[in-house]
């Protein structure tokens, strides 16, 4: 085969150590070929690419081994070309796998120019990425202590998150304290209602009526601290991922146009894919790498599977977010799309069809420096064109058993 790269290197990455083998020219017009193992501290990194620079390395790529490659990739980025290669594209043959051999195979991938780099965003967006997916984290778990304490106050018979809405909410809070603090009485904790809350006084009072223990007052307070501490991570993650996407206040003003993106979605759709669209050649590239699009698998002429992929898992959960809010807007082009489709392809791929609008919308954006544009809620109406859609709802009552008479509509 060809040799694209001439002095490239293949790394399998490990725990503690690394195996690193190098292809470059020989003597006879041969391919000279080296294998060391370093250690993945880092005076072993260093030790490393020391020995790449002085071979002449230009280009190396390594598997995406969990978490495991970050200090290499960062060691090695600003004095050669680093590639991160999917381990899905790099299937070695089964009953040879070494990791001595993993290492050579990757480098002939490389050399021969049969894989290509998954996409890793400069250092900057790496940072507000890191930032706000621990955010999400966060968030989740806070959620879930939310949902434990919905859990103990069901013990004693404590039926609050019945009647409010929000637990974690200031009145749903205050009378939980006052569960906490040693108050029992269901009518004195119900008269801590305010505003519209007070009309389920009733309610209130047997929803608060139970067998409230100094033991699970315990556990109450603990995870109400827990719920505190992590209301505060929150607060001061999201003031500095405000700081750090200062130089892209533009792009998050643009994508908060897009109906179902809102402040938090488009700075995670920002950490995610970055400002900078060259990466992606076109917006179906985008959506593609993201997982929001058909997959294909045909063999034998046999399409068997449409599944989309696994993409990012951060942006698909946030796009999903955005879609599921976008598809309950009013005269919308992703409301209408929404409806179009869940009748008969059903609610999940009716809410991929809109992430993947959303995404194709972001590629766009971004790449033009323009606010979005909705299409209207007639879209589907007006492309088919009117008389089109009228002889098809004309066909329809007439199937039902109805004589139908059009007159036009006149307006005022």
């Amino acid at each position: 085969m060809d040799v694209v790269h001439e002095r490239c290197a293949g790394i399998d990455i490990g725990k503690a150590d690394c195996k690193v083998c190098i292809r470059v020219p020989g003597r006879n017009g041969r391919r000279h070929t080296e294998i060391r193992t370093y250690s993945t501290m880092t005076e072993g990194l260093l030790a490393l690419r020391d020995w790449l620079v002085s071979e002449g390395i230009t280009l190396v790529g390594m598997e995406a081994t969990g978490s495991y490659w970050k200090p290499v990739y960062c060691i090695l980025e600003e004095l050669m070309e680093t590639w991160l290669l999917n381990a899905q594209h790099m299937r070695n043959v089964p009953g040879r796998k070494t990791d001595v051999r993993d290492c050579q195979w990757i480098c002939q991938l490389v050399e021969h120019g049969l894989v290509r780099p998954s996409f890793v965003p400069p250092k900057p967006i790496r940072q507000l990425r890191d930032l706000t997916r621990y955010r999400t984290e966060v968030t989740r778990e806070r959620t879930r202590e939310i949902q434990r304490l919905e859990k103990l106050l069901e013990d004693p018979g404590i039926k609050l998150s019945s009647v409010v809405s929000d637990l974690s909410g200031r009145l749903a809070r205050t009378m939980v304290e006052a569960l906490i603090a040693g108050e029992r009485d269901p009518q004195t904790l119900a008269r801590l209602a305010l505003g519209k809350l007070r009309d389920k006084e009733a309610q209130l009072i047997q929803a608060l009526t139970g067998f409230f223990s100094d033991h699970h007052a315990y556990l109450a307070r603990a995870m109400l601290q827990r719920i505190d501490a992590a209301t505060a991570t929150i607060s001061e993650l999201t003031a500095e991922i405000d700081r750090r996407l200062q130089p892209y206040q533009r792009q998050v003003e643009l994508l908060v146009t897009i109906p179902g993106i809102s402040l938090t979605a488009a700075q995670i759709v920002i950490a995610e894919i970055g400002v900078d669209m060259q990466r992606f050649p076109t917006a179906g590239h985008l959506a593609s790498w993201a997982g929001v699009c058909p997959g294909n698998h045909e063999s034998a002429g046999k399409v068997t599977s449409g599944r989309t992929r696994h993409g990012d898992a951060w942006l698909k959960g946030v796009l999903g977010i955005a879609a599921a809010a976008a598809a309950r807007s009013k005269s919308t082009y992703l409301s209408a799309q929404f409806r179009r489709l869940v009748g008969h392809r059903g609610k999940k791929r009716a809410l991929v069809a809109v992430e993947h609008s959303i995404l194709v919308s972001v590629w766009h954006i971004l790449t033009r420096d323009i606010p979005y544009q909705d299409l209207g809620a007639d879209h589907f109406i007006n492309r088919i064109h009117k008389s089109r859609q009228t002889r098809r709802l004309v066909s329809q009552l007439t199937q039902l058993g109805y004589n139908v008479s059009l007159q036009p509509h006149q307006t005022a």
